[in-house]
């Protein structure tokens, strides 16, 4: 089954784009977190749990505003462009642009103009700037989603991958300077400038997809137009793209509500379990500012499956190819298993090794252990997120956009719970958000599988999926954890702890018959193609 669905062109672009974002993926996150490493130096720990402080309620209004759409237009163009229908793709394109940008408009002057409010909600007065600074950046982002969609749609990924580069080492470029002149003045203010160069970056990047598109316009409007569908009217697209996006929008809102949420409630809890605000914050602030993006490392793979996975099952189910269907759904849950158990377990295990090969000299000793302690639980949410992220992009591929919604929303109901209840608890305090999340992403993961097992009529393949690749993450695991008790903590025999747990780990796989050869050749040919287009 595996070798016939690599050779399928189909199969081929959804591995080339898994390739092209997760590799782009795992290079933006590596810049992210090592971003964090001059910023945490430049403004300490305590102005980390302010800029933390404004980027919850950012990437709510982010995601409200720009999360649904983008997916409904990577949908709905590859369902055209399978039909052979490029006028109703592009007229998709340009109502979702219109919309997006009228909405992002809207949420950007309702951040600013919020901005006294949204501080005091997070007890952090000193971030008032930081809200107002970063308030356009709504607006941009929105605008850029709308171009990524359409790119996706494509089934071209390289776009939103360069975007995405340009956007994190614009970061370090721009946002990291402005954070050293603002920060000349004060801490808040240091933070606030770091938000203000993250405005500025993402500006670069649409410019860079716009000046993209401008020069890809007259290929796409040489396309044949094959189908005899009416083209759809502005109000008819507008329609079925809000129908589509609301579900999807409502389902990726719940984790950065909960974030949101997280943001005063995880501070106030602490609190209440008996901390002062001057150690609280610096937890905080660790938690959600370098030990999550620690964890967006191997997430970015997920991602990259999950934005793969939506045009690939879309365009299949728009020509009636059932089987197609089932073999798309079939490769992203197993490279879901296969990218989530060497990453949790791996990163659970080096928890310790990894934070202080990029934060030694940035934390202190307490401040490390804290950080590495958090880290090897909140690790074993990799697998869980991953599997989520593939089956939600296969449910809303199908067009049962709203279950993952319902799924997600009884996830983060058991998050809050528990963080109110473990957090508030003495000798608990912020470590008992690792905890929440795993809860979070079991609730939401179980149901999730069980409903795309239904609805695509597929078998769960326990081998493929589950023991395969779980038993070459345990034999990885434990032949990792006797080099690590070999060798001296060092930010050398970290590299080599990591190259051998993967080297162990494809060895262990291959034996195993949880990966093939197969699987290298598409994502190598797959890559190869990708690049060759950009």
């Amino acid at each position: 089954m595996a070798s016939q669905q690599e050779n399928h062109p189909r199969t081929k672009s959804m591995v080339g784009g898994m390739t092209v974002l997760g590799l782009a993926g795992i290079i933006c996150k590596l810049i992210g977190v090592l971003f964090t490493i001059p910023l945490t130096r430049l403004i300490g720990a305590n102005g980390l749990g302010i800029y933390q402080a404004v980027y919850p309620t950012y990437n709510l209004l982010l995601t409200i505003s720009s999360a649904g759409l983008p997916v409904a237009v990577s949908r709905l163009v590859s369902a055209c462009l399978a039909r052979r229908d490029p006028r109703n793709a592009k007229r998709t394109f340009v109502t979702a642009a219109v919309l997006m940008t009228a909405i992002g408009v809207c949420f950007s002057i309702l951040m600013f103009l919020s901005s006294g409010y949204l501080a005091r909600r997070v007890n952090q007065p000193e971030s008032l700037a930081g809200f107002r600074m970063i308030a356009p950046c709504v607006a941009l982002v929105c605008l850029l989603a709308a171009f990524r969609g359409f790119m996706q749609g494509q089934q071209d990924m390289v776009p939103t991958a360069i975007s995405q580069l340009i956007e994190q080492v614009g970061k370090v470029v721009i946002a990291l300077p402005l954070a050293a002149i603002g920060v000349k003045t004060s801490v808040a203010l240091g933070a606030a400038y770091a938000l203000l160069g993250i405005t500025i970056v993402e500006g670069v990047a649409l410019l860079y997809i716009i000046l993209l598109y401008l020069r890809r316009r007259a290929r796409f409007g040489a396309l044949p137009q094959e189908s005899t569908d009416p083209l759809l009217s502005r109000s008819q697209t507008a329609r079925e793209l809000i129908l589509i996006s609301i579900p999807i929008t409502l389902s990726a809102c719940i984790v950065p509500l909960a974030s949101f949420v997280d943001s005063a409630m995880l501070v106030n809890r602490m609190l209440a379990a008996g901390l002062t605000l001057e150690e609280a914050r610096p937890l905080y602030g660790l938690f959600s500012g370098l030990v999550i993006r620690l964890i967006n490392i191997p997430t970015a793979l997920a991602l990259s499956i999950s934005m793969s996975l939506v045009p690939a099952v879309s365009s299949a189910r728009a020509v009636g190819d059932t089987k197609m269907v089932q073999n798309q759904c079939d490769l992203g849950l197993r490279f879901a298993f296969l990218i989530g158990f060497p990453c949790s377990l791996g990163m659970s295990l080096l928890s310790k090794e990894i934070v202080a090969f990029f934060y030694s000299g940035s934390l202190t000793a307490q401040e490390m252990e804290s950080a590495a302690s958090l880290l090897s639980v909140s690790s074993l949410t990799v697998v869980l997120f991953t599997v989520v992220q593939a089956t939600s992009a296969i449910l809303q591929g199908l067009q049962y956009q709203k279950i993952p919604m319902y799924t997600l929303v009884a996830g983060v109901v058991c998050k809050i719970a528990l963080n109110y209840v473990l957090v508030g608890t003495p000798g608990i305090h912020i470590h008992g958000g690792p905890i929440a999340s795993l809860v979070c992403y079991t609730v939401s993961m179980v149901p999730n599988l069980i409903f795309v097992i239904k609805k695509t009529g597929m078998r769960f393949q326990w081998k493929s999926w589950v023991l395969k690749p779980g038993g070459a993450a345990l034999i990885m695991f434990l032949l990792t954890m006797a080099l690590k008790h070999v060798l001296p903590l060092s930010h050398l025999t970290t590299i080599l702890e990591i190259a051998f747990g993967v080297a162990v780990y494809l060895a262990a796989a291959f034996l195993l018959g949880a990966m093939t050869k197969e699987d290298l050749k598409s994502f190598t040919r797959g890559f190869h193609r990708k690049k060759g287009k950009a």
